[in-house]
């Protein structure tokens, strides 16, 4: 049985102490120097949808994961964007990071086309100023890319890209990004810890919250973990609340 683990600096002693939780902690390839398990999340508990801030909360629920449970979006949510962006946004509540990496599980449920997709969002600052990664089938300039949603349509910002990947059907995918502030690199992984599919640079914005979702896909996301220099408390109520349909 796995444990639902939350950790910030203060517990995060106390969290990966269990051997039995030592191989979840792992990183699948090197962190920096100086960062450290800030954040893990396995969502085996029944209030771990308490645990996020969604665009649309009825558009999640618990299912079940690679190993024990996961959050899935499982349909589109019912979401008015400010500027063209995705609608399917769960938001990892109460944290924001600047310099990270992140690693996790994601199963996309839908089918396939072109722009079968699932995402993480990261620098988010608020509804109209983030990033997010596009994973999807194949690329284009709306499709399989890093963007910045900047008070205007996502823009692509990636440098190099792969054609596209196999989410394949009813098989987990490892996923993972690096985020260096200062030299503005991201970088995205698919499966191959050693080859990103993506890479982009931009310095826009330094530090904000994380999240998941699709731009309007179904899929699922389960072991989450991020590692940093530190995670950073704030407290960021109704995000969404803005665009919520009266």
């Amino acid at each position: 049985m796995r444990t639902n683990v939350l950790t910030l600096c203060l517990v995060l002693a106390a969290c990966v102490a269990a051997p039995a939780l030592a191989d979840h902690h792992k990183p699948s390839a090197p962190v920096p120097d100086g960062y450290k398990l800030v954040y893990s999340n396995f969502f085996d508990e029944a209030d771990a949808l308490f645990g996020i801030q969604a665009t649309d909360k009825s558009a999640w629920r618990l299912a079940e994961g690679k190993k024990g449970k996961s959050i899935e979006h499982f349909k589109r949510a019912n979401y008015k964007t400010k500027v063209r962006s995705p609608f399917n946004i769960a938001l990892l509540d109460g944290y924001e990071f600047g310099d990270f990496v992140l690693e996790c599980d994601m199963l996309q449920t839908g089918k396939e086309y072109g722009h079968r997709d699932m995402c993480i969002f990261f620098g988010f600052v608020d509804r109209s100023h983030f990033y997010y990664t596009h994973i999807a089938t194949k690329t284009d300039d709306r499709a399989h890319n890093v963007f910045i949603v900047n008070d205007k349509p996502r823009t692509k910002i990636s440098h190099k890209t792969t054609k596209g990947v196999d989410w394949g059907k009813d098989k987990w995918q490892h996923v993972r990004i690096e985020r260096d502030t200062k030299a503005g690199t991201i970088r995205v992984f698919f499966n191959d810890m050693k080859k990103p599919i993506m890479e982009a640079k931009d310095t826009t914005f330094k530090r904000g919250m994380i999240g998941f979702g699709s731009f309007d896909d179904t899929g699922r996301i389960d072991n989450v973990r991020i590692w940093a220099p530190q995670a950073h408390k704030v407290e960021k109520k109704g995000v969404f609340k803005e665009g919520q349909p009266k």
